[in-house]
C-alpha cells in the first residue's frame, strides 16, 4: 500500500504530518503563519490560516500539474487575398474558442494566480484526429461550423488551426494562498472540509470543497480538479440556519452543525450536481445537549455533543444519508474526523492527544477501541532537566463576555507529568487530568490566554531537583478570540489583562523561539484530518508505543563486527559437526538406491468425448527417483466407461503447464502436454475444495520442475506471460528456441507459475521485471519465486510480499423502446437478456453475479459506469438502433434500444515476489531490452500513467530495479502504449490511435527532445507497439499486426507499414528481433481457442518479417514478453542433398494469418 499522510495542527498553529510508514510527526516547515484547521485529500491539503484566508498545499509528484490553454485561428478564402483574416460580419471571431462564440486572442490569456507559470510560448497543433497535418496545422471545411478535414479541397472556403500553450502549477509542497476572484469577498472562513472525489471520476481529480464563514454561511468551491487544483470561484449555498462546522465525505455525504446544536444533511448530491439541492434536519444525539462537531465518511457519521460525548449514526448510506438513529460510544473527545476507508481519528478532551479508532471494518463500522497515537515530533529535544507546562485556565463561554485574559506559566519536573496512556480500551480509565488549555468543540473557541505584557508579568518558578530551571516565556497570540474569561491561578501569580474581542472560532499559540513542549510532555493537538490517509484494518502501523520500540531496538543493537565474528564461529562449528557425522559412516552402502511413492485422491474429470460432463475419477501421481537422483513420474486418471475400468495417463516430464481454471462453481485446473496443446483440449480436473486444488497444483508443479531440473527463481532470460485471469507464468527458453531452420516447437515449452496477480508484465535480459495490476498499480520483481498457494520448498522464504489487486466486474442493463411505455425492460423474444454481459448471450443480474473466483471479494456496491467508450447521457445510457450495434451517448429518432453499464469493484489479496512502486498508477511500461553481456549501468524505462501521461524512470539499475523517481515527458494528448528498443528507439501510441517516435533519446538526454508524428496505416487506429533490435511492430484495434518498413539508424522513423497478420491481440519484439504474439481464433483438432501464444518463424536479418507461425500454449492467454531472451541461437548447418536422413518438418502455417481458420 502506498505511503500516505495524516495531517494535524497543534494548539500553537503549527502543521504536522505523520506518514503511514513513519514513526514521528514531521513539521510543515514552509508554513509562513499559524493555521487553525486543515482538511486533507490524497493529492493535497487545504487549510485556514490565522489571517482567515484559505491556503492549498499540493503534494509534490513526479507527474506535474499542467493545464492546456487553446484557441482557434479562423480564416476565410476570398478571390483576391486567398485565405486571410478578413472574415464576414456573420462569421466567428478571428481567434475564438472551438465553438466560435467566445473571443480568445492570444494576449488575453492570463495566469490565474502566482502559483502558475507558463511552460513555453504559443505553438500550432499539427495533429488532427490522429493524423499529421501540414506544417502550418490547418484543417479545412466548406463553412463555419462544419466537418473539418486535413486535406484542402476545391470547395474549402474556410479553415482553422489550433494554438496551444501549457501552464504549469509550480507551488508544490508549499502553502499557496487561494486567490479571490470576486469583488465582494465572503466573510472570513472558520471551517473547511474537502471530499467528494468518489462522486465522479471525470474530470480527473475532482474535489468538493465546503467552507463555513464566521457569520454561519456555507460556501462551495467550484471547478476543483487535477488540472485546476485551486478551483475557480466560491458559490454560496442557501441554509436553514447558521452553521458552525461542516464535514464532507469521499462520496455524497455532507453533514453540518447549526449554532442551536442541531445537524443538517445535504441531499441531492450526485454526479451532475456535486453541491446538492436541499438540506434535511436531524436532531442532536442528546435532547438536552446540542451537537458541536460532526464527521462523515463513505457510510458513517460520527458526532460530538457539548459534553464531549461521542456518538455514532447507524443506517447511513448513499440511499439514506440521514441514517436511522444514534448510538452512544465510549470516550470523551473535543474533535473527531473520518478518514479514508471510514477510519476514525479524534482528539481527546483531557489529554489533547490524537486517538485512532481500532477495529473499523466494512462489517463493523463503529470499531472496537480508541488507541492513542504516541509518536514523537521531529525536533524533539532528547535531554532536558525540566519541562514547562501551561496551566489549565478555564472559562465558561456560555456565561457571557469578560474583558480580560490571563496567563500563568509554571515550570515543573518531568516526574510531575502524567503521560497519555498508550492503549485505551472502551472501559473508562481514571487518570489525573493534565493541566492543559481546553478547547470547546462548539465553535472551537480556545480558552488559551493572551500575555500582552511579558515584561510586566511576574511568574513563580517552582524548582524540582537540585538544578534550578529558568522560566519559559513563550509569546501568546489570540487569533480572533471570542471573549475569554480570565481567572486567577492557585499560585497567586499577578497577571495583566488585555482586551480581546472577535468572532473567530479558533485560537492558536504563536511560535516561540524554543520548543514549547517539554521532553515528557506529549503535544497538544487542536485539529486532525485523515482524508488523505489510506489505512484499513489490516494496515501495520508504527504509530503506537514507538518510544518503547525505539528503546528496545537500541538496547539490542549489534555492531557489524560482532555479527561477522558470530557468523564465522557458527560456520566453523557446523563444519566440524558435519565432518564428524559423515566420516563415521562413509563405509556403509546407500540404504535405498531408488524410491517410489504414490499420492492418490478422488477428483472430477471433464471427459474428452461427447456429451462432455464432469465425472468422478480416481487420480494418482506416481513419482520415482533414480540412482543418480533424477526424478520422474506418471499421472493416472482411473475412470469407468460402460462399467469397464479404464485409465488415462501422462508422463510428468511431458507436462508443459498447470493452469488454475477458477470459476464460481468448480475448483478446477488444466494439465497441458504438447499433444493436448495441439488439440486445444487439456486434461481438466476439479477438486472438492480450494485447499485440495492448491495442494495438488503445488505438488504437481514441484514434480514437473524436479523432472526437468528447474529450481529457484526464473532466469534473467526467461519469457514471461499472463493469462486472462491475471496468473503469471514463466518459461526458460532453450538455446534452440530461435534456431534456424528447425527451432524448438513452442508447444513443448514448459511454463511454471509465479505467485502474484498482474495485467501486464515487461522484462529485460539483466533481470529487471516490472508488472502492472488491474488497478494500475506498478510492481517490481524482487528476485524470489513461489508465493500464492506455493509453500515450503516450492517458494522462496524471502522476497515474498503481499500483493493486492482491484478490478471492476461489469454487467449491462438493456432496454427496448415501445410506443406505449417508452423504454422498458420488456424486450422482443429474440432480444438479449435485459440484464446481461457485454455480448448479451449470458444473463447477469446484480443478485446472481458473483466475483470472478473465490479469491475475489466484493469491496463496493453496484454503480453506474459513465466511462464507457462512445459516451453516455446523464443517467449512463447509451443508445443504438438495435442489438448489437454501434452505441452513442445521445438519443436520436432512430434509436429503439439502449443500454447502460454497471460496475462493481472486487479485491484480491495474494502473495508473490513483487514490491509496489508508488505512487503513480500506470497503464503501460517498457524496459530497454539489453543484450545479455550488457554493462549498462542505468537502464532506460518508460511508462504511461493511467491518465495517459508519458513518464521516464530514473535510477533503474540491476541492483535497484525500482529506480528512484519519475521524469515527466510532455505530450499534447494522452497516450496508451509505449515501447523502447535497441539504441533507445522510443515509439508510442496515442489514445486516438496515432503513432509517435521520440527523437534524440540517449543516456545524456534520457527523455529526448521532441515527438515525431508517424502516420498510421490507412483507416486503422493503432493500440499497441513493440520495438526490438531493428524491428517495429504495432497492433491496431481490429487485430491486425503491422511491420514498420525502412527503419534504419539514419532514418529511425521508417517509411511505411506492411501488414503481417490478423487476429492478433498483443505483440512482443525481443532483443534479437524475435516476434511473439497472443493470437485469437486459433484452430486446434478439438476446439477453437482465443488467446494463444504464437512464435514467428524464419525471422533473420535478411527477412525480419519472418515466414510463418508456430502455435504454443493457449487459449486464455492475454500478455507475453520475450524482451529478456537475448540468447543467440546456435548456428545449424543444413545437411547436403545427398544425405538420406529424413528431416523433421513441423506443420506450420506459411501465410500471413496467425489463425488456422
Amino acid at each position: 500500500m502506498p505511503v500516505s499522510l495524516l495531517w494535524a495542527v497543534d494548539v500553537y498553529g503549527r502543521v504536522y504530518s505523520l506518514s503511514t510508514a513513519g514513526q514521528q510527526w514531521e513539521q510543515c516547515r514552509d508554513a509562513q503563519m499559524e493555521f487553525k484547521r486543515v482538511t486533507a485529500a490524497q493529492q493535497c491539503c487545504w487549510g485556514i490560516a490565522c489571517d482567515n484566508n484559505i491556503y492549498l498545499n499540493v503534494h509534490a509528484s513526479d507527474l506535474p500539474v499542467r493545464y492546456q490553454e487553446e484557441t482557434y485561428e479562423n480564416q476565410r478564402w476570398n478571390p483576391v487575398d486567398g485565405f486571410s483574416d478578413r472574415l464576414l460580419p456573420s462569421d466567428r471571431w478571428q481567434l475564438s474558442d472551438v465553438t466560435g462564440l467566445q473571443h480568445q486572442p492570444l494576449d488575453n490569456f492570463r495566469l490565474p494566480s502566482s502559483s502558475w507559470e507558463w511552460e513555453g510560448d504559443w505553438y500550432v497543433d499539427e495533429n488532427f484526429e490522429g493524423e499529421p497535418t501540414e506544417k502550418e496545422g490547418w484543417s479545412y471545411a466548406i463553412d463555419f461550423p462544419a466537418t473539418y478535414t486535413k486535406d484542402k479541397k476545391w470547395n474549402s472556403c474556410v479553415r482553422r488551426r489550433r494554438w496551444l500553450r501549457y501552464r504549469r502549477y509550480k507551488a508544490m509542497d508549499t502553502w499557496a494562498k487561494i486567490p479571490s476572484q470576486q469583488t465582494t469577498l465572503p466573510d472570513p472562513f472558520s471551517d473547511i472540509s474537502c471530499g467528494g472525489w468518489e462522486i465522479n471520476e471525470e474530470p480527473r481529480g475532482r474535489l468538493s470543497l465546503w467552507a463555513v464563514s464566521l457569520q454561519g454561511k456555507v460556501w462551495f468551491r467550484e471547478g476543483i480538479y487535477h488540472h485546476n487544483p485551486e478551483g475557480s470561484l466560491w458559490e454560496e449555498v442557501p441554509l436553514p440556519g447558521e452553521v458552525v462546522q461542516i464535514s464532507c465525505g469521499p462520496g455524497d455525504l455532507v453533514w453540518a452543525v447549526l449554532w442551536e446544536g442541531q445537524l443538517i444533511v445535504r441531499e441531492g448530491i450526485g454526479r451532475d450536481c456535486p453541491k446538492g439541492t436541499s438540506w434535511a434536519m436531524v436532531d442532536s444525539p442528546s435532547p438536552d445537549v446540542g451537537a458541536t462537531h460532526v464527521a462523515v465518511g463513505v457510510n458513517v457519521v460520527w458526532a460530538l455533543t457539548k459534553d464531549n460525548k461521542v456518538w455514532f449514526r447507524r443506517g447511513v448510506n448513499s440511499h439514506n444519508p440521514c441514517g436511522s438513529g444514534w448510538i452512544s460510544m465510549v470516550g470523551e473527545m473535543i474533535m473527531i474526523n473520518v478518514g479514508l476507508n471510514d477510519q476514525v481519528l479524534a482528539i481527546g478532551s483531557e489529554d489533547r492527544a490524537v486517538y485512532f479508532r481500532q477495529g473499523v471494518t466494512s462489517s463493523e463500522l463503529s470499531g472496537k477501541t480508541w488507541k492513542v497515537i504516541s509518536v514523537p515530533r521531529d525536533g524533539d529535544r532528547s535531554h532536558s532537566s525540566a519541562s514547562s507546562l501551561v496551566s489549565d485556565v478555564e472559562s465558561d463561554t456560555e456565561k457571557g463576555s469578560t474583558d480580560g485574559a490571563s496567563c500563568i506559566i509554571t515550570s515543573s519536573s518531568p516526574e510531575s507529568f502524567v503521560d497519555a496512556p498508550t492503549e485505551h480500551s472502551d472501559q473508562p480509565i481514571e487518570t489525573p487530568k493534565s493541566r492543559i488549555p481546553k478547547v470547546t468543540s462548539d465553535s472551537f473557541i480556545s480558552e488559551l490566554v493572551s500575555d500582552r505584557g511579558p515584561g510586566k508579568t511576574s511568574r513563580e518558578v517552582r524548582s524540582a531537583g537540585p538544578a534550578s530551571v529558568g522560566p519559559l516565556d513563550p509569546q501568546w497570540s489570540n487569533v480572533d478570540l471570542e471573549e475569554a474569561q480570565g481567572q486567577q491561578a492557585q499560585t497567586g501569580a499577578v497577571v495583566d489583562t488585555a482586551d480581546t474581542s472577535s468572532l473567530s472560532s479558533v485560537a492558536t499559540f504563536t511560535l516561540a523561539m524554543e520548543d514549547p513542549y517539554g521532553v515528557d510532555e506529549h503535544p497538544m493537538w487542536a485539529w486532525v484530518s485523515g482524508g488523505g490517509c489510506s489505512v484499513d484494518s489490516h494496515t501495520q502501523l508504527n504509530w503506537f508505543n514507538s518510544m518503547v520500540q525505539s528503546v528496545q531496538s537500541m538496547s539490542l543493537s549489534v555492531t557489524p563486527a560482532q555479527t561477522a565474528a558470530w557468523r564465522k564461529q557458527i560456520f566453523e562449528q557446523l563444519s566440524e559437526r558435519t565432518k564428524r557425522e559423515m566420516d563415521n559412516f562413509r563405509h556403509y552402502e546407500q540404504a535405498i538406491e531408488q524410491s517410489v511413492w504414490v499420492k492418490k485422491g478422488t477428483m472430477q474429470w471433464w471427459r474428452d468425448w461427447k456429451p462432455h460432463k464432469w465425472i468422478d475419477v480416481h487420480f494418482a501421481l506416481e513419482q520415482f527417483s533414480g540412482p543418480e537422483g533424477n526424478k520422474d513420474g506418471i499421472l493416472f486418471i482411473y475412470y469407468n466407461f460402460y462399467e469397464e475400468k479404464k485409465y488415462l495417463h501422462a508422463f510428468v516430464n511431458e507436462v508443459t503447464i498447470l493452469v488454475p481454471v477458477l470459476n464460481d462453481s468448480k475448483h478446477s485446473f488444466a494439465i497441458y502436454t504438447p499433444e493436448r496443446t495441439k488439440q486445444r483440449w487439456p486434461i481438466r480436473l476439479s477438486a472438492a475444495t480450494e485447499l485440495e486444488m492448491h495442494d495438488w497444483l503445488a505438488l504437481l508443479s514441484v514434480s514437473c520442475c524436479d523432472s526437468r531440473g528447474i529450481q529457484g527463481p526464473p532466469s534473467k532470460q526467461a519469457i514471461w506471460s499472463i493469462t486472462c485471469k491475471g496468473d503469471i507464468f514463466v518459461s526458460e527458453p532453450s538455446l534452440s528456441l530461435e534456431a534456424m531452420p528447425y527451432p524448438t516447437p513452442c508447444d513443448q515449452m514448459f511454463w511454471r507459475q509465479v505467485g502474484g496477480h498482474l495485467r501486464v508484465v515487461e522484462c529485460n535480459s539483466i533481470g529487471i521485471v516490472w508488472g502492472i495490476g488491474y488497478d494500475h498499480t506498478a510492481w517490481v520483481y524482487t528476485g524470489g519465486y513461489g508465493g500464492g498457494f506455493f509453500q515450503g520448498l516450492a517458494s522462496s522464504t524471502d522476497n515474498i510480499y503481499t500483493q493486492v489487486d482491484v478490478k471492476n466486474v461489469y454487467i449491462y442493463e438493456n432496454q427496448r423502446w415501445n410506443p406505449v411505455t417508452g423504454y422498458t425492460n420488456r424486450g422482443l423474444p429474440t432480444d438479449r437478456y435485459m440484464w446481461s454481459d457485454a455480448s448479451g448471450l449470458h444473463e447477469c443480474t446484480k443478485t446472481n453475479m458473483k466475483p470472478p473466483s473465490p479469491h475475489w471479494t466484493w469491496v463496493s456496491d453496484w454503480t453506474i459506469d459513465y466511462s464507457v467508450s462512445g459516451g453516455t447521457d446523464k443517467e449512463g445510457w447509451q443508445y443504438a438502433a438495435d442489438f448489437p450495434a454501434s452505441y452513442h451517448g445521445h438519443k436520436t429518432m432512430k434509436d429503439f434500444v439502449r443500454r447502460r453499464r454497471w460496475a462493481r469493484k472486487c479485491k484480491l489479496t495474494t502473495t508473490g515476489p513483487w514490491q509496489e512502486v508508488p505512487p503513480i498508477p500506470l497503464s503501460d511500461v517498457t524496459i530497454l531490452p539489453c543484450a545479455a553481456q550488457s554493462s549498462v549501468d542505468v537502464v532506460p524505462l518508460w511508462a504511461i500513467s493511467n491518465k495517459g501521461d508519458v513518464l521516464c524512470r530514473l535510477g533503474v539499475t540491476a541492483l535497484t530495479p525500482a529506480g528512484s523517481s519519475w521524469l515527466h515527458v510532455g505530450t499534447d494528448q494522452p497516450f496508451k502504449s509505449i515501447s523502447i528498443g535497441a539504441a533507445s528507439q522510443v515509439w508510442a501510441i496515442a489514445r486516438d490511435g496515432s503513432a509517435f517516435y521520440r527523437g534524440s533519446v540517449s543516456s545524456q538526454s534520457p527523455a529526448g527532445d521532441c515527438w515525431y508524428h508517424i502516420p498510421s496505416p490507412s483507416k486503422q487506429k493503432l493500440k499497441q507497439v513493440s520495438v526490438g533490435r531493428t524491428s517495429v511492430y504495432t497492433v491496431d484495434e481490429n487485430g491486425n499486426l503491422w511491420y514498420r518498413q525502412g527503419v534504419t539508424p539514419s532514418y529511425p522513423q521508417g517509411s511505411s507499414w506492411e501488414h503481417i497478420s490478423n487476429n492478433v491481440r498483443k505483440v512482443s519484439a525481443g532483443p534479437l528481433d524475435q516476434v511473439w504474439i497472443i493470437a485469437d481464433k486459433v484452430q486446434g483438432s478439438h476446439s477453437l481457442s482465443c488467446g494463444t501464444v504464437c512464435h514467428r518463424l524464419g525471422v533473420q536479418p535478411l527477412e525480419p518479417k519472418g515466414q510463418s507461425w508456430d502455435y504454443g500454449i493457449g487459449g486464455g492467454w492475454d500478455h507475453i514478453t520475450v524482451r529478456g531472451n537475448s540468447m543467440e541461437p546456435p548456428r545449424v548447418h543444413l545437411p547436403s542433398l545427398t544425405e538420406r536422413t529424413p528431416l523433421p518438418v513441423r506443420n506450420t502455417e506459411i501465410n500471413s494469418s496467425a489463425v488456422g481458420c
